[in-house]
């Protein structure tokens, strides 16, 4: 037979599983707080490695920029020197020509040269950035990393005593129905279903009050609550499945199981209706009477046409018997 210290049992084993699963919870979670810096990390090295590759191009424009604009300068200076030493008109036009297009290429080139070495120094300074970013990300990664390893050592100490404090409650349980068949499997079902239950809803076992489960707030049928009352077995709520145990409440509240029966239980599930609903219970009332007064006015119609049938049967006896007389005579 089920005792108050099954449910005590119970209740005790729902503190521990509810701090338990909380704690895994915040165990499971944990890493990814240290997930997100190191893929931030990463984000910020693939930076890095694309600034690295612009900065390198841009460097190789910069060379070649220089190569070319030392080959036309010196270029223009030979144009210069072939100037003051040439003997033909077509010469000096010839040279005349070099010494301009080096002049404007020269130009251009420097206006190039100048523009990627601005690029260049701002690619330099961002890959100085972005490698101080990476120092600081590596140093946070660390200490976060040894953070979660005392966190985690935290949760894993207080996760065994929780364990410890588990397997002392279930034993309890185990004892507590020892002395009946399939004892061991009938324990090890109840507290299966019982920490599926606390899983979702983080409470396992509710009472019932005034044929409610206090748990879902549905109201039970009436034979169901009066075994809850009686204690003999455990019982699961068929609509919230959470394990249930009667609680007394006060005389204007309390419900009188005992005397309700099968037929009952459905009249005390729409009384109940009416208590949570009074404007329901209003509406059923109103419905009532108006059925009833049309009984009323119907009783009163079919009584009306009843006297006038009498009525007519007593006349039409009188004339019978006024002609019964007659032919006498």
């Amino acid at each position: 037979m089920v005792t108050t210290e099954v449910f005590d049992n119970l209740k005790e084993l729902q503190e521990i599983l509810v701090q338990k699963y909380e704690l895994e919870g915040k165990k499971n979670d944990a890493p990814k707080q240290l997930g997100n810096q190191e893929d931030l990390l990463d984000k910020t090295k693939k930076e890095f490695i694309e600034q690295k590759a612009n900065y390198d191009s841009t460097q190789e424009k910069v060379v070649q920029l220089k190569t070319q604009l030392e080959e036309t300068v010196k270029t223009r200076e030979e144009g210069e020197k072939g100037v003051a030493n040439s003997t033909t008109h077509r010469e000096y036009e010839a040279l005349e020509k070099q010494i301009s297009e080096a002049k404007t290429l020269e130009e251009q080139l420097r206006k190039d040269l100048q523009k990627e070495e601005k690029e260049l120094a701002e690619l330099n300074e961002r890959l100085k950035n972005t490698e101080e970013l990476i120092r600081f990300q590596e140093s946070e990664l660390n200490a976060s990393r040894d953070s979660l390893n005392n966190e985690l050592n935290s949760y894993n100490d207080k996760l065994a005593k929780l364990k410890k404090e588990e397997d002392k409650v279930t034993k309890n349980i185990n004892n507590i129905y020892s002395k009946e068949e399939n004892a061991e499997l009938k324990a090890q079902e109840i507290l299966f279903k019982f920490q599926r239950i606390i899983q979702r809803n983080s409470e396992g076992i509710v009472s019932v009050k005034n044929g409610v489960c206090t748990g879902c707030h549905m109201i039970l049928p009436a034979n169901f609550a009066n075994q809850v009352r009686e204690g003999e077995d455990i019982n699961f709520c068929p609509y919230c499945s959470r394990i249930l145990y009667y609680e007394e409440v006060s005389e204007d509240q309390a419900e009188d199981y005992l005397s309700m029966g099968v037929a009952g239980s459905l009249a005390g599930l729409d009384e109940d209706f009416k208590d949570e609903d009074p404007d329901l219970a209003e509406d059923e009332d109103r419905d009532s009477s108006e059925y009833e007064d049309e009984d009323e006015d119907e009783y009163s119609e079919d009584s009306e046409d009843a006297d006038d049938e009498d009525a007519d049967d007593e006349d039409s006896e009188d004339s019978d018997e006024d002609d019964d007389e007659e032919d006498e005579e």
